[in-house]
């Protein structure tokens, strides 16, 4: 479980006011000093992510944030860091120890408003006000009945890890390949390792299709785009699902028998990550498209960029051949996505290895709200290629 990549862990945050408990409560639950402990106000500046394996819940990571009544100079900074934080949050607990409970609810309403599931923690201490008048108001203003918890002691911590795991469970429905595989079924994967594979191991998206595709008692069978012909001789029938990088789909679809059904590592995580139907949508808007338009391609990773890069070379390459070399084209990666998409007419997000699927789809939900269209990296190729009929999607 270690090395379970950040974009595969349920993602806790916890808040408060300062001195609430968060950074005990992180401790209790970890079972170790995780997070810096101290009675002098805003002790957490910044937001702390740490990844974790806890019992019963699995490979998590614990985000500690600064205080929501940090009256320091720095303090709207700090808050303004914590709200993008709430775009990757999969689960989070807020922290109660005052009797004036009007700033916890502020931030209850942005959570509910971004569907996110709450667990009500009131940190039970020798100072904290009276534990029955707080949960009282927690009930009247939020109709959930919150947990009592001494952070400092950790008392009644295994109860909040039972509420934790019952909510990550009832998030746990959606896979890579979806109904397009059963058990027993022969996939081939097609894995060109161009200069954007890692030397010695698969790039993520790869490695985890494999994983569940074993999971599922699927028969994998890898090659790399110049063998995919060997490949397909070599087996007695065709494959019941060929799955190929996006760059090479024109290619694979020539080449393989008419018979197969054939998808993109893209399209599947566009579904697994995504909303495959809003980024189905958003491919369309590219017919529309002329020399002045404006389009931002949005990578979850930050990387120098290689030749032959799918996102700042290959795509924009297809689109102005269809379009024109006047085209603009904006690429973004990591954390750098805009807050106003309203000069944009179209964007194009990568696969989203590297996020959870909460992050991808607080970008899709900003872009509906502009009424930006939006559409990924392999769909859009198939677009541009004419194909986008005659791959599969998972359902």
């Amino acid at each position: 479980m270690k090395d379970t990549p950040q974009s595969e862990r349920i993602h806790i945050t916890i808040l408060g006011r300062c001195n609430s408990g968060k950074s005990s409560l992180i401790n209790a639950m970890t079972r170790q000093e995780m997070a810096i402990v101290s009675d002098i106000a805003g002790t957490t500046t910044d937001p702390v992510s740490k990844n974790m394996e806890i019992p019963g819940i699995g490979p998590c990571v614990l985000v500690d944030t600064a205080g929501f009544d940090d009256t320091s100079d720095l303090g709207e900074e700090r808050l303004k860091k914590t709200q993008k934080i709430l775009s990757k949050t999969d689960i989070a607990i807020m922290v109660y120890r005052s009797a004036d409970i009007s700033k916890e609810l502020e931030w209850v309403r942005k959570l509910t408003g971004l569907h996110i599931p709450i667990i009500h923690i009131i940190n039970i201490t020798e100072t904290s006000a009276s534990t029955e008048r707080i949960a009282k108001d927690i009930i009247e203003s939020t109709g959930k009945y919150p947990l009592a918890i001494n952070a400092k002691t950790g008392e009644q911590v295994e109860k909040l890890l039972q509420k934790i795991a019952g909510l990550k469970d009832e998030d746990q429905s959606s896979t890579i390949t979806g109904n397009l595989v059963t058990s027993g079924d022969t996939v081939l994967l097609v894995m060109p390792q161009d200069p954007q594979a890692p030397k010695g191991r698969l790039i993520l998206p790869q490695a985890q299709t494999i994983r569940e595709l074993l999971d599922k008692g699927c028969i994998p069978i890898a090659c790399t785009t110049e063998r995919i012909e060997s490949a397909l001789a070599s087996l007695a029938s065709p494959p019941g699902l060929i799955i190929t990088d996006s760059q090479v789909l024109p290619y694979v679809k020539r080449v393989a028998p008419e018979s197969c059904r054939i998808t993109t590592f893209s399209i599947l995580f566009a579904g697994y990550k995504g909303d495959i139907k809003v980024f189905m949508e958003g491919a369309k808007a590219i017919k529309n498209l002329t020399s002045r338009s404006r389009i931002l391609i949005a990578e979850a990773c930050t990387h120098a960029p290689l030749s032959e890069d799918i996102g700042r070379e290959k795509i924009p390459a297809m689109l102005r051949k269809r379009i024109g070399d006047a085209l603009q084209i904006d690429v973004v990666g990591g954390a750098d996505f805009p807050a106003d998409l309203g000069s944009y007419d179209l964007v194009i997000h990568c696969g989203a290895c590297m996020f959870n699927r909460k992050h991808v789809l607080a970008r899709i939900k900003q872009a509906i709200k502009q009424e930006v269209p939006i559409t990924n990296y392999g769909i859009a190729i198939a677009y541009l290629s004419g194909i986008l009929d005659e791959v599969v999607y998972p359902g």
